[in-house]
């Protein structure tokens, strides 16, 4: 069962909302109530739910800043707001940082709460899945030379769970086309919120980190291979060659043949 927080100041609205949804039916379970952001959030750093369904408006801390302090802290549990006609500016914000939805309560009706309830329960699955193949998968041979060497990261970067989702995924998926707006999507946030996050917790922008570990694997392609430079640049996610040349000297202050003939046949990597 995912585990859900409701967090209202209205007594009546709560408890309608607890009251309206057969939650088990759904896989849901009402696993604790608040009447407020502060209390909501010492609650979700003793047990963590699955889902925040909360009230925008509230006195003392409120549902914006309940979300944004939660994913501050580290939590990732889907937030659903509950809003009134007035409040879209808080909607908007509330959107800025990774809500899954919001609820008008004045036309709030159970079929609109159970088609964003199974919605939730659709992605939460997925990403139950992914996380489950991602742990099937053998670890890379250390000595592989193919192998990403990544720049090193501090501790508390990984600490992060949505920061270390998009980094795990820039680390397994440099070749494909990936972008801030790709990597919100995948964690569900927004564009935004990702870019000031990364930025905050890596020191770098996303798309900087995304170069180092693309130049770090063209690094050892232009070692320990004869591939063409323009296929190396092909092969770590460089679609143009010029671009790949570029970025390629702006890291290494070389251009990867100048590169390849100086270093051939000695593993090197770009440091963060």
């Amino acid at each position: 069962m995912w585990k859900v927080l409701l967090v209202e100041d209205e007594v009546f609205v709560r408890e309608s909302v607890r009251e309206i949804i057969a939650w088990e039916e759904l896989g849901f379970t009402v696993s604790g109530e608040a009447g407020n952001g502060a209390e909501a959030l010492d609650m979700i750093r003793q047990d963590a739910p699955d889902l925040v369904i909360t009230d925008i408006i509230m006195p003392g801390m409120d549902g914006v800043e309940l979300l944004r302090r939660t994913r501050e802290e580290g939590f990732s549990p889907r937030f659903v707001m509950l809003t009134c006609m007035s409040d879209f500016e808080y909607v908007r914000q509330a959107m800025e940082y990774g809500a899954s939805n919001y609820i008008l309560k004045l036309s709030m009706s159970v079929n609109s709460l159970r088609e964003t309830l199974r919605k939730i329960s659709s992605e939460l699955l997925r990403q139950q899945d992914s996380r489950d193949a991602g742990a099937s998968v053998p670890a890379k041979s250390a000595d592989s030379s193919a192998g990403t060497q990544a720049p090193l990261l501090p501790e508390e970067v990984t600490s992060h769970p949505e920061i270390q989702k998009i980094l795990q995924y820039i680390h397994d998926h440099y070749p494909q086309d990936i972008t801030v707006k790709s990597m919100s999507q995948y964690v569900m946030m927004g564009e935004n919120y990702v870019s000031t996050l990364f930025k905050k917790k890596t020191g770098q922008t996303l798309i900087h980190y995304l170069h180092q570990v693309r130049v770090n694997q063209a690094i050892q392609y232009l070692i320990h291979s004869d591939l063409p430079v323009y296929e190396v640049g092909n092969r770590v996610g460089f679609m143009n060659d010029n671009y790949f040349i570029k970025i390629f000297k702006r890291l290494t202050a070389c251009t990867p043949s100048q590169f390849r003939q100086m270093n051939k046949g000695k593993p090197e990597t770009v440091s963060s």
